[in-house]
């Protein structure tokens, strides 16, 4: 399951430091507009201590963690959505992702210049917003175009799709983002083959200054985007910070996390939400080689679930043998788990739960 998320913002608010730092690439990070044109693409380990405490169990030979991709996008400006500072294609990379991580300057620092001049969290966030709603416009109103004849004849389909967008029309001339929409499965069914920017899920990471970490919402910039955003989907990060913190040893970087005060950096709380967000989970499974975190869609059937380690295990499929993370962890047995009656074994409409340990029976 390869599924992304796309580092956006205006230029110079800190996106390719961000990328550099939770990929460890070292990717052009320059003080001036435009340093990154083509997308960056990096995979990441997703913090799980799950992995860490199974392994501790089995003494596997290596560890294997849930990847995330994250892409680094060119900065958009003012003007994208026709095509200023490339940024029509900049646009079609973002339609590529499945989430947005939105990065607004919420720290002041005269060596490092501001498109605007002037650093305003609100204006940043909804210059991005309203080309990103100008270009999701365009896509629409063509399409209405297209359906509308289709619609009027009587074509229950096309009558049906027209609803919609003109219900996501009246939206977007709100300047309202799809993703703020109550649609339904049929909806975004609809939807989905149009990639439109606005229905994507969005973290908004507002980077702060360092001496603002302990208590961001000190930090007025970043008050007034935590308020008009209403705490939804907001992680105060300061990514010069998190840049040096990616540089330590794990046991470094657990001291200097406590000399700030904080339990786990803003980076794994970034990455996590973003593997939330898309509504993903993990199940595990384990041997003497390795102990290994798989990521599947929250509410999947075991058989599919199963597929993730290889499509054949759809159809191949027979039972599953499920053993809960919490138990490995408490009784740390295998066999005083199974003599415990807390082994479970299921059919085809068992739906697998976050930390299960999966032992998949198939036809050979």
């Amino acid at each position: 399951m390869n599924l992304s998320t796309g580092i956006i913002g205006l230029p110079n608010v800190g996106k390719s430091t961000l990328f550099n730092t939770i990929t460890n690439l070292k990717v052009e990070a320059a003080n001036y507009p435009f340093a990154t044109i083509e997308p960056n693409v990096g995979i990441v380990n997703v913090p799980d201590k799950r992995i860490d405490d199974l392994a501790s169990i089995i003494n596997p030979e290596k560890k294997i963690y849930t990847t995330f991709k994250f892409v680094d996008i060119a900065g958009l400006v003012k003007g994208a959505s026709k095509g200023e500072g490339l940024g029509n294609k900049f646009l079609q990379n973002i339609r590529e992702v499945d989430a947005l991580c939105h990065v607004i300057r919420c720290f002041d620092d005269n060596d490092i210049t501001h498109i605007n001049n002037k650093v305003d969290p609100i204006e940043d966030l909804e210059i991005i917003n309203l080309e990103l709603i100008y270009s999701d416009l365009e896509i629409v109103n063509s399409r209405i175009q297209k359906i509308r004849n289709k619609a009027q004849s009587g074509d229950k389909e096309a009558k049906k799709e027209l609803q919609l967008l003109e219900r996501i029309i009246e939206t977007l001339n709100n300047n309202k983002l799809i993703v703020s929409m109550d649609l339904s499965d049929d909806d975004k069914k609809i939807l989905k083959s149009f990639c439109l920017l606005t229905a994507k899920p969005v973290i908004y990471v507002a980077n702060i200054d360092e001496k603002s970490i302990k208590n961001p919402l000190d930090n007025q910039h970043y008050k007034k985007l935590y308020d008009y955003l209403s705490g939804q989907n907001i992680i105060p990060i300061s990514v010069r910070i998190e840049n040096e913190i990616s540089l330590l040893s794990n046991d470094e970087k657990e001291i200097f996390l406590s000399e700030l005060g904080l339990i786990e950096s803003g980076l794994d709380k970034l990455i996590k939400l973003a593997y939330k967000m898309l509504d993903l989970e993990t199940f595990f499974t384990y041997g003497k080689i390795e102990v290994r975190g798989w990521v599947f869609k929250k509410g999947s059937l075991a058989p599919d679930a199963a597929s993730v380690i290889h499509t054949d295990f759809r159809d191949k499929f027979i039972r599953a043998e499920i053993i809960k993370y919490e138990d490995m962890k408490d009784i740390r047995d295998e066999q005083k788990i199974k003599d415990l009656g807390k082994m479970k074994i299921v059919g085809k409409d068992y739906v697998i739960q976050d930390g299960d340990i999966c032992h998949f029976r198939i036809n050979k």
